[in-house]
């Protein structure tokens, strides 16, 4: 599976394509994204420019920003540093996507970013942020009083990113969505890091951890199956993976994994078997798009990586 469509609601709200031709109106139902065309002579700063120019600045809380390059060879550098610079005419600013991009505009790890810190830095009332691509991404240490959900969308999730999450203090957070990948486009870290990180941003707010899209899969549930912190979560979300029988009886016999709401294992390689074992659980289990495992080489591939 590849992204193959733009997002359609972010922050709660429809997101509506920029067209430079029609009225702009902010509204509490609908977030702008701006994206440029194929062989669009403007830049993505030209094109930000000229939104924030026709909005009131004062009054924009919220913006996805879409395809910045043609090629997939342009960082999100000037991106990040013009928003910044537009920062104190922004105030309500509550949430940010940068690099809603599908794989016809741009595969998710030949999306350049760059160090996005600024930007959560510039805006304190940030409430919502996400980026996708971990190519060239880079984030510091940083505390944000009022971030209450994080995704970072990869298809190969370093541990450098983690690490500096790990050493970071976000302590509104409600909603913390990695999507680790596999070492082919990036991945690094292990088991005992992602151990680290949830111990150090487990916050008492905190309702949905999804490790999604993880080669390592079955080594989380392992752990979080015996983990007490899924027990006060709502979701926990490990959709997107490889993860197989192991982790499914680990999951299954597991004394915090019943106090869930819902617990989403779209894609996986669970056998029918183990499928109708999490099925008797007294909760949501979301068990769609079951693959098959190879038979050849017994290979599992997670749902999204180029």
């Amino acid at each position: 599976m590849s992204i193959s469509e733009s997002t359609v609601t972010f922050f709660n709200r429809t997101v509506t394509e920029y067209d430079g031709e029609e009225p702009v109106e902010l509204s509490d139902h609908i977030v702008y994204r701006l994206s440029l065309d194929y062989d669009d002579e403007r830049t993505m700063t030209e094109l930000i420019e000229e939104f924030l120019g026709r909005v009131d600045k004062s009054q924009l809380d919220a913006l996805i920003i879409g395809k910045w390059s043609d090629d997939c060879d342009e960082s999100s550098e000037s991106i990040v540093n013009l928003l910044v610079a537009h920062a104190a005419e922004l105030p309500a600013m509550r949430a940010l996507f940068i690099g809603d991009m599908t794989y016809e505009e741009c595969e998710i790890s030949w999306i350049m970013q760059s160090d996005v810190t600024p930007l959560l830095n510039a805006f304190p009332l940030l409430e919502e942020f996400r980026v996708r691509g971990s190519n060239h991404l880079e984030i510091q240490p940083f505390t944000h009083a009022h971030l209450r959900k994080l995704v970072i969308e990869s298809g190969g999730l370093p541990s450098e990113l983690v690490e500096a999450l790990t050493a970071s203090t976000i302590p509104a957070l409600t909603h913390l969505e990695l999507w680790l990948g596999t070492d082919e486009y990036g991945f690094s870290g292990s088991v005992d890091l992602y151990q680290r990180l949830v111990a150090k941003l487990r916050t008492p707010t905190l309702e949905y951890l999804g490790l999604r899209d993880a080669s390592i899969a079955d080594e989380l549930a392992e752990w979080l199956a015996q983990d007490e912190v899924v027990a006060c979560l709502d979701t926990l979300d490990l959709s997107l993976g490889i993860l197989g029988d192991v982790g499914a009886e680990a999951l299954f016999n597991s004394p915090y994994v019943p106090k869930l709401q819902t617990l989403d294992l779209e894609h996986h390689y669970i056998s029918e078997a183990w499928q109708e074992k999490l099925k008797t659980l007294p909760i949501t289990v979301d068990l769609s798009d079951p693959q098959e495992i190879d038979d050849e080489d017994d290979s599992r591939y997670v749902a999204v990586s180029e």
